[in-house]
């Protein structure tokens, strides 16, 4: 039977306390994709071939979810659950990076050790919008993409909205890469209110290193810019931005 993942090869990867299942494909320099909530969607894994098509190792660990399962709204709601109680994730906690992160870094070490270059990169979404930003302690992190960056959920204090996901410790690594000249190219469409203030937090903590890509809202539904409210432009600056940072 086919499915959406067929070419994808599938392994288990440990590190940090963590073991998950993750899927490959391609050739080039790595790019570690990180789903959204609900999971390895569809569409998800079409814009993944998109990055694999256009030179890159993709890999895509699977962090919460069905791989292949079709968005609904029952789904959404378990893997949000799923989610706010994992051990991995700090969802609601502020000035804390998230567990998982430490295993995304593994990860995309070895990555790199694989397939060698000049980097990786990665794209986090929703929920994993931040993960990325938190990858730049490593240095071989050269081309991290934070695609509406939704968490610690917006829900509550004014901090919280505007809280990056990161101690302060790594806050401080983070704007020294920043500062040193890694980019980090950042979408969202105005008027999620998931993505809250990290924008300007974006903005204050990476200086003119921080690329916003700040999309006008058609509807109140406009969140996933590069999968289900996919924006066409949007997609093609993600992956000139991998080529220009990673291919050259």
């Amino acid at each position: 039977m086919t499915t959406v993942l067929d070419g994808w090869e599938r392994s288990q990867f440990t590190a940090a306390g963590f073991t998950r299942d993750v899927y490959r494909r391609g050739t080039g320099p790595g790019v570690v994709v990180v789903h959204e909530i609900p999971g390895i969607t569809p569409k998800v894994t079409v814009f993944a071939n998109e990055v694999v098509d256009a030179g890159f190792t993709v890999v895509m660990p699977d962090l919460v979810g069905t791989p292949g399962k079709e968005v609904s709204a029952p789904y959404i709601a378990s893997s949000m659950l799923k989610v706010c109680i994992a051990r991995e994730f700090t969802t609601w906690a502020l000035n804390e990076t998230s567990p998982i992160i430490s295993w995304l870094r593994a990860l995309a070490r070895n990555l790199h050790g694989e397939v060698g270059g000049v980097g990786v990169g990665a794209v986090g979404m929703c929920f994993s919008g931040g993960f990325a930003l938190g990858m730049m302690v490593d240095d071989i992190m050269v081309a991290p993409v934070l695609s509406q960056p939704s968490m610690p959920f917006a829900i509550g204090a004014k901090e919280r909205a505007a809280n990056l996901n990161l101690s302060s410790d790594d806050a401080l690594l983070v704007a020294r890469r920043a500062a040193e000249g890694c980019q980090v190219l950042g979408l969202r469409y105005t008027d999620d209110k998931l993505v809250g203030t990290r924008f300007d937090s974006l903005r204050e903590l990476l200086g003119e290193s921080f690329i916003a890509v700040e999309l006008p809202s058609t509807t109140k539904r406009d969140h996933s810019v590069l999968t289900e409210q996919r924006d066409e432009p949007s997609v093609q600056r993600v992956l000139q931005f991998f080529r220009d940072k990673l291919q050259s």
